[in-house]
């Protein structure tokens, strides 16, 4: 068995060489974004409510890019203000194919316990009277509000795109940076109340909250199957000290969540009719 030290992840990041006035513009400036993304699509929506993503391959590919664009300009001053280096936003890609096999796993693992944990909070919920069905049916996450499923499933670049450049780029390595600069600033920032595996959690856990806010459009009940997702994602960056497990993992659970919807408009049309009526 190779016992090499190169495969054992280094301690969490620790207090950066810059002064802390720089490592709060660039926490700032990243807390802001998600809220910005979840506050000003509701604030200029009039009339009808148009899909996140663009509905025409050409359009969703000038869409990525500007979106793109924007988290670059925002990564890249706070970046310049914090001069965070590679290892304190876990950007170390270590064994191999290894954090392939893991985001795959972990995409998987994710998708059962964000399953079953809001399986048991509607069951509970109902169970209990606190709320009744027209309740339980307006908090669900809005998907069409994000893409528009029939163009997902009459046009297949549109499909292909989405399981690419929007489910690993767009948003697998967009978010999972913007979770390590908001991970990392806060342990540099407030190094003793977070240091350590609790301290980790609760860094992880504010990310969360901001990572679900950002995802306003998609209903509440959107904003809590993002925060649970977020802090399953946290976990893992934590778990590897690397962004990579977790870019791939959400990556994997974005694509296979476009494919079943276009699997599902395909074969089983009712199904989605009735879900996106209610």
């Amino acid at each position: 068995m190779n016992t090499s030290t190169e495969t054992i992840p280094p301690p969490l990041p620790g207090p950066a060489s810059v002064n802390r006035a720089r490592w709060a513009i660039h926490l700032v400036l990243l807390a802001l974004y998600p809220l910005a993304l979840g506050l000003i699509p509701l604030l200029v929506s009039k009339g009808p409510r148009e899909t996140l993503l663009p509905n025409t391959s050409g359009a969703l590919l000038i869409g990525i890019g500007f979106e793109l664009g924007i988290f670059g300009a925002v990564f890249g001053i706070a970046w310049l203000a914090s001069r965070a280096n590679p290892d304190q936003l876990f950007l170390r890609w270590r064994g191999g194919v290894m954090p392939v096999l893991w985001g795959l796993v972990y995409s998987i693992c994710l998708r059962l316990g964000v399953a079953i944990i809001l399986g048991v909070s509607v069951l509970v919920l109902t169970l209990s009277g606190v709320v009744d069905a027209e309740a339980l049916q307006s908090l669900r996450p809005q998907t069409e509000a994000v893409v528009d499923i029939s163009a997902l499933l009459e046009n297949p670049l549109y499909l292909l795109l989405n399981l690419t450049l929007v489910s690993f780029v767009m948003a697998g390595l967009r978010e999972e940076l913007w979770r390590a600069g908001v991970i990392a600033a806060l342990l540099v920032l407030m190094p003793k109340q977070f240091r350590g595996w609790l301290g980790g959690i609760v860094a992880v856990l504010i990310a969360a909250g901001l990572f679900g806010l950002g995802h306003l459009p998609q209903g509440w009940g959107g904003v809590a199957l993002t925060t649970l997702l977020g802090l399953g994602l946290g976990a893992i960056m934590l778990r590897h000290r690397s962004v990579w497990e977790p870019v791939l993992a959400h990556g994997f659970f974005d694509a296979t969540t476009f494919a079943l919807l276009a699997f599902l408009a395909r074969y089983y049309p009712d199904l989605i009719s009735n879900v996106l009526s209610k």
